[in-house]
Order: C-alpha cells, then sequence, then structure tokens
C-alpha cells in the first residue's frame, strides 16, 4: 500500500488500536500496515490464509485482525471513508442522494437445506437472492 493511500487510513486503525487497552490484551507486536497489506494480499490473490508469504505477519494473527475488523465494524467505517472522499473528489456530496439496486438468482446445491432457500419464479431457479445496491459512481452501498 502506498503512503499516500495509508495516509487515508491510518486514523481509523490507530484509533481501533488505541480503543484496545487494559487487562486481557496482548502487546502490539504487528505494525498495522502490514497487516493491511497481508489482508490486501489475500484478497487481491484468493489464497488461503495458511499460503501467505513469511515476509508478512503470521496468518494466524492477520485473520485474526481481519476477522476483529468485521466484526466490530472498522472495515465498514474504512470502506465508508473512502467512498465519501471518492465521491467528494468527484465533486458530490459524501451522502448519495440515488441509488442503483440489483438483484441476481443463484442456483444452490442438492446439499443446501431447503428452509434456506427459494424459488424465483420467473427465471425458474431453485436458490438464493443476493442484491446489490451503489450509488450513480458504481460505488458499493451494501450487499445483502
Amino acid at each position: 500500500m502506498s503512503d499516500a493511500r495509508w495516509v487515508l487510513i491510518e486514523p481509523v486503525f490507530t484509533a481501533w488500536r488505541a480503543r484496545r487497552t487494559g487487562p486481557g490484551t496482548a502487546a502490539r507486536v504487528h505494525d498495522l500496515r502490514e497487516i493491511v497489506n497481508a489482508i490486501l494480499y489475500v484478497n487481491r490473490t484468493g489464497i488461503p490464509w495458511e499460503y501467505l508469504p513469511h515476509d508478512f505477519p503470521p496468518h494466524k494473527s492477520v485473520y485474526d485482525y481481519c476477522a476483529k475488523w468485521e466484526a466490530d465494524g472498522t472495515a465498514q467505517q474504512v470502506h465508508d471513508l473512502l467512498r465519501d472522499k471518492t465521491r467528494r473528489a468527484h465533486g458530490r456530496s459524501a451522502e448519495p442522494t440515488a441509488a442503483v439496486v440489483d438483484a441476481q438468482s443463484v442456483k444452490t446445491s442438492a446439499n443446501v437445506a431447503e428452509t434456506s432457500q427459494g424459488i424465483d419464479a420467473g427465471k425458474k431457479i431453485k436458490g438464493r437472492k443476493r442484491h446489490l445496491i451503489t450509488d450513480t459512481l458504481g460505488l458499493v452501498l451494501a450487499v445483502r
């Protein structure tokens, strides 16, 4: 990650780390920027966590940070921050006034429980629906 990109998101992660103090919190061993770089590497390459190269922090630590950031909303906070900056750079307000919704029907395997799937009568597909909401610039607002 470039220095310019890190400057944008670094305050979110340092504030997260500052909130995690007190009894029961481990000593800070790994650089947060290296953790983010490792998560981005796994995301870009699609490799399993265990195959993370050795020049990154240990894969269990990287996964733990990633899971904690997803669970407590830190990842969403970074996403929202970057989306807002992108919207402002395009001369738009931070909050969109219009959105585009799209849905897709996805077939499920025969091993999936009946209670967790439905039927798209229009396409005659038995499975699940996934929905994506973007603003008019194409930036993701929500996925369900």
